[in-house]
């Protein structure tokens, strides 16, 4: 359970940093870029959160 929390995560990084710079290069539009913004920043949350509750357990 650990990994799946720990790909979530990095998953979510990955949807806060690739838009910012596709934004920056111009291949991207604001719009998605704040929506995939959004999406990676729940993930990121949620899978941090979740890999450090199964630390806490075992």
């Amino acid at each position: 359970m650990k990994n799946i929390y720990g790909l979530i995560a990095i998953t979510g990084l990955a949807l806060t940093l690739i838009p910012s710079i596709l934004v920056f290069t111009g291949a991207m539009t604001n719009a998605t870029h704040k929506w995939l913004m959004t999406l990676g920043m729940i993930l990121w949350f949620g899978g941090a959160l979740g890999y450090r509750k199964t630390l806490r357990s075992t």
